[in-house]
């Protein structure tokens, strides 16, 4: 029993060291309050999301450096939440900084399929009650102390053969 739990939250915690809260709220106007429908080369042109890339300070884009590729795949959302950390970074104590360079790099590497995975993971470990965290945070020590081949016993098998496949 213990082992299942253990992967899970394995795969849960590490999906959500990467993943970053997106909380999107929308709303519905009512058919009433709708816009009047655009002209047809309006409606083509493709809608420019900012902050674009050369709009960062010369210090953000060399701080998020790694998500350039990236950039313009990016939804306003997380353009905002990486802004802030890019903001945030000068302060950091250098392994914080390390830490988030870290993570961006394995951010990159994700598919759009396993970050909104990792999401998902990340909302549903917030909503551990803080009391249970703890639990939680010494099943994840306890996984990380495992050999690799340990953690590959751990696996189920549906997963092993999604990891496979992809």
């Amino acid at each position: 029993m213990i082992r299942p739990l253990i992967a899970l939250l394995a795969l849960a915690f590490a999906a959500a060291t990467l993943a970053q809260p997106a909380p999107t709220q929308q709303t519905t106007q009512p058919a009433a309050a709708k816009p009047a429908a655009k002209p047809a080369a309006k409606a083509q042109a493709p809608k420019k999301i900012r902050p674009a890339w050369a709009e960062l300070t010369p210090e953000q884009q060399e701080v998020l450096a790694q998500l350039k590729p990236e950039w313009d795949k990016l939804d306003r959302d997380r353009r905002m939440k990486w802004v802030g950390i890019a903001k945030r970074y000068p302060a950091m104590q250098p392994e914080q900084q390390a830490r988030v360079q870290r993570r961006m790099e394995a951010w990159v590497k994700l598919t759009s399929e396993q970050r909104r995975q990792a999401r998902e993971n990340y909302k549903r470990i917030a909503k551990v009650p803080p009391e249970r965290r703890g639990d939680l945070r010494q099943q994840w020590a306890e996984y990380q102390a495992l050999t690799p081949q340990e953690r590959e016993g751990l696996v189920p098998p549906a997963i092993d053969a999604y990891k496979h496949r992809h």
